[in-house]
């Protein structure tokens, strides 16, 4: 088989297959290289398919040992800048997970809905930065029973194979993965305006308006009462609207919030902003992080941050905007 009959053949798969090390990684940059070295060890291992199981299965199997044996590796949470404002006290301190967003460019070309008749998860829900956060508080082997069981609908028969296990250990970690999702996963909120929807551009306009016009009181005034800010891998947590005004007002920028401007982009199928804080002499504004919304009906109920630039690439951002 030639290379260019190779790649017609997993093209198909390819954009799946990187969603899939995204969610068990909770990093674009690793599910980029997870991807890779699951096309090279597929093209090398060509040879051995015994077309047993499906091609897609097969392809899946490499792909989630890729990223189990990358689980087992050292991985290291690089610590975000010092704030250059005073952190006010948080709510409290979470646990610092290894998460970075996932452009909604890169989710183009999924099936609407769950391609496995056993999955119990949409394809939205599945990719929600909710749910990716959930699946980092669980076991390695838990998180890849549940993403292919439950987001993927592979069959109990199916994953035991390709975790080499057998039927009662994958059932048995299934379980056990649902019961530590029902205890750290977001809860279930069907008033999620659709994406690019009307109802969507006017909170997110209306955010933005306040956040670029340093009105603090204006971003207060449009969240839930249980709304949360995070910034992973920062274990602290900011729940509810004095708390997140607190935040507000004394660590970006000192709480100058007017030095930022904030380009449109999305992330995880929820709408996000590429942020830039202006320089206080006359340079030009400069990358700074990027932030998540998650929306319930015409509120925000939580705002998560990314201080960590790098994903910059991934979105189409640059580093700099013009003056």
């Amino acid at each position: 088989m030639t290379n260019q009959d190779f790649d017609e053949l997993v093209e198909p798969y390819r954009r799946e297959l990187q969603v899939h090390c995204y969610r068990m990684l909770g990093s674009t940059q690793d599910a980029e290289d997870m991807l890779q070295e699951t096309l090279l060890a597929a093209w090398r291992g060509y040879d051995s398919f015994e077309g047993r199981s499906t091609l897609r299965a097969w392809l899946y199997r490499i792909a989630t040992n890729a990223c189990l044996g990358m689980m087992r590796r050292s991985r290291s949470v690089t610590p975000p800048p010092e704030p250059p404002g005073e952190m006010p006290r948080p709510s409290v301190l979470g646990e610092s997970l290894w998460l970075e967003p996932y452009p909604d460019a890169l989710l183009e070309g999924l099936p609407d809905e769950a391609p496995g008749p056993e999955a119990a998860l949409g394809t939205r829900e599945a990719v929600g930065l909710a749910f990716v956060t959930a699946l980092q508080h669980l076991p390695s082997r838990q998180r890849a029973v549940l993403v292919l069981r439950d987001v993927l609908g592979f069959r109990a028969a199916e994953v035991a194979d390709m975790l080499e296990s057998s039927e009662a250990s994958v059932n048995s970690a299934l379980q056990r993965a649902r019961g530590r999702l029902a205890e750290v996963g977001p809860p279930a909120h069907e008033d999620m305006p659709l994406p690019g929807s009307a109802a969507e551009r006017a909170v997110v306009s209306r955010f933005a308006d306040a956040f670029e016009g340093g009105d603090v009181e204006a971003i207060v005034a449009l969240l839930t009462d249980d709304a949360r800010l995070t910034m992973p891998p920062e274990p602290f947590e900011f729940h509810g609207p004095q708390a997140i005004g607190r935040f507000l007002s004394t660590v970006p920028a000192a709480g100058a919030l007017d030095r930022f401007k904030l380009v449109p982009t999305r992330a995880n199928g929820q709408p996000a902003f590429g942020c830039y804080l202006l320089d206080a002499g006359d340079g030009p504004a400069r990358a700074y992080g990027l932030m998540v919304l998650t929306l319930r009906a015409d509120r925000i109920g939580a705002i998560t941050g990314f201080p960590d630039t790098a994903v910059f690439r991934f979105f189409g951002l640059p580093r700099t905007l013009p003056e």
